[in-house]
């Protein structure tokens, strides 16, 4: 990521946090098809990514083409984002989507568990290698991809949830369903003020362990943490335990490997 996008994602953040309650379900789904929109047209996508171009005429641009059928609060944010300099074409679309993720999660209520339904959904799908090729396939179109997913996550998983994983599928832009889900799940964590990680082990860990994990991870983060788990019985034995880009990888099996490489070398 570029320094440009670094700023303006902050700069979009804030101005997401500025309109308060006015952002709801509605708008993060009004800012995903907006970026689908831009994505599909390289001309338009060009236009906005312009460093060129002044920013009142990105703006402009975006008001003539979206302010008919999109409520003023999605015109207002997706105005806002354009206006930023992104470092390229695709850290635009990643701008929108991510701001997509925010409003959704921001808006939700105390009872969606998004990152949890996301996960469960992510392990569901790569866990069955012709339903993960159906939701990953560039040849698939993406009105099935839609429906598959309502068909996984209707009546089981909340609005929110839904929302974005039909985004994930709709526009993966190159990204595996699993590298998605982690994306996705950072982004809602985030706007709550936590952290979610992945623990992955060879058995089901106990409740004790978990709690005395995801302490030592908040002290050590300086924020809540949230715990996904993983049983995994190539892991042999120890943990592994993955937070954003970090990775403590405490495994028999890492340890081995390494043995193994030690001796090669």
């Amino acid at each position: 990521m570029g320094s440009a996008t670094r700023v303006a994602l902050v700069e979009a953040r804030d101005r997401l946090a500025a309109l308060g309650s006015q952002v709801d379900l509605a708008t993060g789904e009004e800012l995903f098809a907006a970026g689908r929109i831009i994505g599909d047209s390289s001309h338009l996508l060009s236009a906005l990514s312009d460093h060129g171009a002044a920013a009142a005429a990105k703006v402009a641009l975006v008001k003539r083409l979206f302010s008919d059928g999109y409520a003023a609060t999605t015109v207002e944010v997706l105005s806002g984002i354009v206006s930023g300099r992104w470092s390229s074409h695709g850290d635009l679309l990643a701008g929108i989507e991510e701001i997509g993720i925010r409003a959704i999660a921001s808006s939700a209520p105390a009872s969606a568990a998004i990152d949890a339904e996301l996960f469960e959904f992510g392990r569901a799908v790569t866990s069955d290698a012709e339903l993960e090729l159906a939701l990953g396939s560039k040849l698939g179109s993406t009105d099935q991809k839609r429906a598959l997913v309502e068909r996984l996550l209707g009546g089981r998983a909340s609005a929110p949830t839904v929302a974005i994983a039909r985004q994930l599928v709709t526009q993966p832009r190159g990204r595996r369903i699993g590298e998605l889900i982690r994306y996705a799940s950072m982004i809602v964590a985030d706007q709550s003020g936590s952290a979610v990680a992945t623990v992955t082990a060879a058995a089901p860990l106990a409740a004790a362990q978990l709690a005395r994990l995801e302490t030592t991870l908040t002290k050590q983060y300086g924020r809540p943490v949230r715990l996904n788990q993983i049983v995994d019985a190539s892991v042999i034995g120890g943990v592994r335990i993955q937070l954003g880009d970090d990775v403590i990888d405490g495994s028999v099996a890492t340890r081995i490997n390494d043995l193994r490489l030690q001796l090669a070398g």
